[in-house]
């Protein structure tokens, strides 16, 4: 019962945080316009999004509101790398099931930029049993950011605790329990999903989910959407540190130097 009462607690402070940042002031170069979360579908090369998987945004955007009343866009968008507008908001998810095609110049002054700016890349991997993608998305990446290199983030990441106190990652399927990023300032701002986590939170035009998560089922599945959402408030706040709530919760939008 304390543990419970302890989870609220942290939420409501939480979401209390996060109304105070929507109030602030924003900066002649923040990111995003109004503070919603969109879970932008990144387009690179000459590949489009994954037809099966371009529900998944907008069930994201839906359970953020539904769980946490933080605002969210319930039509996300699609943006190109190479394109002014990925600057614009601090979110995109690069995925794939094979190995992506080698970004361009144009693409990566473009990531690199939104990466400057304090935006954060989601990159998922469909095809865990493969995991071309993620491995070529590293790969790429590498390009962007000669910098910074993976590493592995537990439990005890913020990623883990942002709205849900979460004991491993999960998706469509339960390939690794842990996530890696590429950590920059204490932030990780480039996060890999092995595990199909858009898989596990697509519907198709009935309603109905046209992947079965394995091999955990309906509360796997629950548990990849907390993952989501846990996605989501971290994008949209600032971190947690030693189980405590530090305001004000910055919008991710806070990046204002240019690249």
């Amino acid at each position: 019962m304390a543990h419970r009462r302890l989870r609220l607690t942290r939420r409501r402070l939480a979401l209390a945080a996060f109304a105070l940042a929507l109030a602030a002031p924003l900066k002649a170069a923040a990111f995003g316009e109004g503070g919603a979360f969109n879970p932008r579908l990144l387009i690179t090369g000459t590949r489009e999004p994954s037809p099966r998987r371009k529900t998944a945004p907008g069930r994201w955007s839906l359970e953020v509101v539904h769980r946490t009343s933080a605002p969210a866009r319930l039509v996300p968008t699609q943006v190109r790398a190479d394109a002014v507008e990925l600057l614009a908001e601090p979110f995109a998810v690069w995925a794939g099931s094979q190995a992506p095609e080698s970004l361009t110049a144009r693409e990566i002054t473009g990531l690199r930029r939104f990466i400057a700016l304090g935006g954060v890349l989601l990159v998922d991997e469909l095809e865990p049993s493969e995991g071309s993608f993620i491995k070529g998305a590293k790969e790429q990446l590498a390009r962007v950011l000669p910098d910074g290199s993976p590493i592995v983030i537990g439990e005890d990441n913020v990623v883990f605790r942002a709205f849900y106190l979460l004991r491993k990652a999960t998706g469509r399927v339960q390939k690794d329990a842990k996530l890696e990023a590429i950590i920059r300032g204490g932030v990780a701002q480039v996060i890999f999903s092995p595990n199909d986590l858009l898989g596990a939170l697509a519907r198709d035009a009935g309603g109905a989910h046209p992947f079965e998560p394995t091999p955990g089922g309906e509360s796997q599945r629950e548990q990849a959407i907390r993952l989501a959402v846990n996605i989501a408030m971290y994008v949209l706040c600032s971190n947690y540190k030693d189980d405590q709530v530090h305001a004000p919760f910055l919008m991710r939008r806070r990046g204002s130097e240019s690249p």
